[in-house]
């Protein structure tokens, strides 16, 4: 989560330096917003890909946890219906 968190953060981060640029650099409402999501965009492509990795990897993990877990709980419901039947 905490990945994920920094990941986010840093991209609101380069989203509002580049708007700040554009905007000193004369572009104004509609056009100001446009820009800056491209520049942004672009510019997290390449100087976020390590966290963006970071973060991909913490996500991974936390589903394949999550995954295991539903594995355990259906295994466990399995096994007590198997239990029931029997009685």
């Amino acid at each position: 989560m905490r990945a994920a968190l920094a990941y986010t953060c840093a991209r609101i981060g380069l989203l509002a330096a580049s708007a700040i640029l554009l905007y000193l650099a004369g572009a104004r409402g509609l056009l100001l917003l446009a820009l800056a999501f491209v520049v942004s965009g672009i510019a997290s492509f390449v100087l976020l890909s390590k966290q963006r990795d970071v973060m991909s990897g913490a996500l991974m993990a936390r589903l394949r946890n999550g995954r295991e877990r539903a594995a355990s709980f259906r295994a466990r419901i399995d096994e007590g219906t198997r239990a029931e039947d029997d009685d």
